[in-house]
């Protein structure tokens, strides 16, 4: 395979001494030689740009990222040369210490105001960084549209702007994601109330999301798990890792950002245990089954990139690095592709375990036990409960948690 090569000739300006290094870490990133050669276009390509508007590497801030997107955007070159695309160069850069910390560029009056906000959700409200990050977007999204100087357009804010923009994102994005929306909106309001932002508790009047949900959520078929399990090629270091992945959500009726978060320290192979981190940093030491542990250890043995961190399940693809809760929930559209059945993501396998547990005669203190639910409402979507029957579930469940 023909390794990348920068041609030092056909690079120039400010970054044409990072050439070299850069090409040996995209290799050591696993990136394949087409792909590295690519990247290194593109350093060029930069480079040429920042030597034109008087640029040294220290320049590259934000802004002026922005700007060099946004005249690629104006010659039209919008599907390949994206801030997305440069983030691996920027991060390359940034190793080296070559660019400007964040804290040497002044924060603007919203920055501090989204800081503030993700400080709030993680110490008052108990968030993973995962659900904080979507939080932050949202805010960011909200506040943005504000007029400066921030505190006094804050100070009149009122329902019908908080209504306007549920309205557009809902139009934006699909219903699930909107419901996402809507919560962060509200945790956003709360915090603004309590700060003093506002005076008024916007949050109460937050517009709910239209649901249209069934009295029992969809697990899939019978048989259809093994059919997925079954598509896994497992002579392939994908098909090892899809495999382990798939027992994981099948069998232990994980999130997919549960199983994204686990690490190499999480098993505990001599008990046969596995500490799961689950929502607002819960953690969970559930058993290893012993089908599951023989699926995990084979692809650690036999495909897992060594000297990649502690992340269990990486990407295939360059940059190696930890899979995400869609990657793990792509996995299962993959799978569903090679079996035939119809798409599903991975909380179709969570369902899944829930429904054959109803079929077979649980309760829902078992299921929600099982489950690992923090609310008896969560669990209760499972059935029809009358009142009585949730008093008997809150019994089973001293606290009130699960």
């Amino acid at each position: 395979m023909t390794k990348p090569r920068p041609d030092r000739s056909r690079v120039s300006g400010p970054l044409a001494s990072f050439a070299d290094g850069y090409c040996a870490h995209l290799v050591a990133q696993g990136y394949s030689p087409r792909s590295a050669q690519f990247h290194l276009q593109l350093l060029a390509q930069l480079s040429g740009w920042m030597q034109a508007e008087g640029l040294d590497v220290a320049g590259l801030v934000p802004g002026a990222v922005e700007r060099f997107w946004a005249e690629r955007r104006r010659r039209g070159d919008v599907s390949r040369i994206t801030q997305g695309r440069l983030r691996p160069l920027l991060g390359y850069l940034d190793g080296l210490g070559m660019l400007l910390a964040a804290g040497d560029v002044a924060p603007t009056e919203l920055d501090r105001l989204v800081e503030q906000f993700c400080g709030y959700l993680v110490e008052e409200r108990g968030l993973v960084a995962g659900s904080v990050r979507l939080y932050a977007g949202v805010a960011r999204r909200f506040l943005t549209e504000r007029s400066e100087p921030l505190a006094d357009d804050l100070a009149c804010l009122s329902g019908a702007d908080v209504n306007a923009f549920v309205l557009r994102e809902s139009r934006r994005v699909r219903p699930r994601t909107a419901e996402t929306v809507v919560c962060a909106l509200r945790a956003l309001l709360r915090f603004l109330h309590v700060h003093g932002w506002i005076a008024t508790p916007l949050a109460t009047g937050v517009p709910s999301v239209p649901q249209r949900r069934e009295d029992l959520p969809r697990g899939l078929p019978p048989g259809q798990v093994t059919r997925l399990l079954a598509s896994c090629d497992r002579t392939t270091k994908i098909g090892c890792r899809d495999y382990a992945i798939l027992m994981l959500l099948a069998r232990l009726g994980l999130r997919s950002g549960e199983v994204a978060a686990l690490q190499l320290d999480d098993v505990d192979w001599r008990a046969g245990e596995v500490v799961i981190r689950g929502k607002r940093s819960r953690l969970d030491r559930l058993p290893l089954p012993g089908d599951v542990g023989e699926a995990l250890a084979d692809y650690l043995w036999r495909a897992r990139p060594r000297g990649f961190g502690r992340t269990v399940f990486l990407r295939s693809l360059a940059p190696v690095d930890g899979l995400s809760g869609d990657g793990v929930s792509e996995v299962v559209v993959r799978a569903c592709g090679r079996a035939g059945i119809a798409p599903a993501r991975a909380h179709r396998l969570r369902h899944t375990i829930a429904t054959e547990m109803l079929w077979h005669g649980a309760g829902l203190a078992e299921i929600g036990q099982v489950l690992r639910h923090e609310s008896l409402e969560v669990t209760a979507v499972y059935a029809k409960v009358d009142r009585s029957a949730l008093s008997r579930l809150a019994l089973a469940w001293p606290g009130g948690d699960a």
